[in-house]
């Protein structure tokens, strides 16, 4: 059984600080954002958990593993060096879906994410580390099948982009209604979902809803471990037998 954790941070009053006391340069702030998760993606990423930007002021990480101290110290940071603040809600669950819907209420509990008295809450629970297990955290990482042959050298830039979101919005949408799953775009044709415990059958039924809804044919390797980084990184290899044996679905447990 998976026991992921789960932490939401969502940067304080960020909607009205972007136009106080005028609009703010677009260039400005999507470069602030890109360093902001960059930052925030090497603190986590060290400490062997995953983070997805989401929509950048609003960001998921698995943080198996990380510590009430080290949000606290993550947010310490940002503050330090950044003019915005981060609020964190951290939750676990069975499932990526539960733990992250747990995170999202205790932020929003504590306030509006437009509200300008809310400064760097940290609510919710960690896992301690005589609770962790070597299945706490299971990775799939999808890619498409022959992504440069079928896309890249064939149609423009933009219409290959279109492709691969096609893809990544359908599988996101299947496996967020029916397994419960988070799926997050990470560049090329790469997706990574993070998953309860599937097996499978459920990857297979996935491949096949994609190739059925949006004609676009993906692979997956599958990983587990006590950490998004011991996951991710079985899931990676597992992805590399994919494709020197040519076979969909790839458990690297198995």
């Amino acid at each position: 059984m998976t026991n992921t954790q789960v932490t939401l941070l969502q940067i304080d009053n960020y909607g009205p600080w972007t136009v106080t006391p005028e609009p703010r340069r677009e260039t400005d702030l999507q470069t602030m954002q890109s360093r902001l998760y960059a930052d925030i993606s090497q603190f986590v990423g060290a400490r062997d958990g995953y983070v997805f930007f989401t929509r950048f002021d609003n960001m998921i990480a698995v943080t198996n593993g990380l510590s009430r101290e080290d949000h606290e110290r993550l947010q310490e940071s940002i503050g330090n060096r950044y003019p915005v603040t981060l609020s964190l809600g951290v939750a676990t669950g069975t499932t990526p879906v539960q733990a992250l819907s747990d995170a999202t209420t205790q932020l929003q509990e504590a306030g509006s994410a437009q509200d300008k008295d809310r400064r760097e809450v940290l609510e919710g629970r960690v896992i301690e580390d005589g609770h962790r297990t070597d299945g706490d955290v299971q990775i799939a990482h999808f890619d498409v099948i022959n992504a440069t042959g079928t896309y890249t050298d064939e149609l423009n830039a933009f219409d290959t982009f279109i492709e691969i979101e096609q893809g990544y919005a359908e599988l996101m949408r299947h496996m967020r209604h029916t397994h419960d799953s988070l799926s997050f775009f990470v560049g090329g044709d790469n997706v990574i979902v993070v998953c309860p415990d599937l097996e499978e059958p459920d990857y297979e039924e996935a491949i096949h809803h994609v190739a059925e809804a949006v004609d676009v044919d993906l692979q997956v390797g599958v990983g587990r471990g006590d950490s998004a980084h011991e996951a991710g990184y079985a899931a990676k290899h597992a992805l590399e037998t994919c494709r020197a044996d040519g076979i969909r679905v790839e458990l690297a447990w198995e």
